[in-house]
């Protein structure tokens, strides 16, 4: 079995060809080894750390109610929890356990994309990433990454373009 026959990265596939995303067909890169941080996917495609886009799962708490909050910011900084709990509204927002991860996306982390999750999941999107001609996201696999623009991003996923780091 080849790595585009992952599951992970054929439901990444199917939701960039359903919203119509140019990199559907051939845009996947699968990469020879894993990268689980955004230093390793710079690396490995050779673009600057801040053209990653980090998806990042937290779990934000409001009122006694856990929600999945996803955020795609660059990986040239790291999200402040503080400031995504005023954004999402919410009473505190925790780092995500692995399994939480996986129940909400579907993927593992260092693989989760920004899409093909089993339900949509509130994201925000860093607009540190628009500094970016290009930005490359997770393809739902540790060794499967995309290619995209931050409008994009903004567009595949619903999500709300924010500065979310001080």
């Amino acid at each position: 079995m080849s790595a585009l026959d992952h599951p992970g990265i054929r439901k990444v596939a199917a939701a960039l060809a359903e919203a119509g995303h140019p990199q559907a067909a051939d845009g996947i890169r699968v990469l020879a080894d894993a990268v689980r941080t955004a230093a390793e996917a710079a690396a490995a495609v050779g673009v600057p750390v801040g053209a990653i886009a980090n998806s990042l799962v937290f779990a934000a708490v409001r009122g006694g109610v856990t929600e999945p909050l996803l955020v795609l910011t660059s990986g040239a900084h790291r999200a402040d929890q503080d400031l995504l709990a005023a954004l999402a509204g919410a009473d505190r927002v925790e780092r995500a356990t692995p399994a939480f991860v996986r129940e909400h996306t579907g993927q593992v982390i260092g693989g989760v994309s920004p899409i093909g999750h089993p339900t949509p999941v509130r994201t925000f999107v860093d607009t540190a990433l628009e500094r970016h001609e290009v930005v490359w996201a997770a393809a739902g696999h540790p060794h499967a990454l995309f290619p995209t623009t931050c409008a994009e991003l903004v567009e595949l996923t619903g999500g709300t373009p924010a500065e979310v780091a001080q």
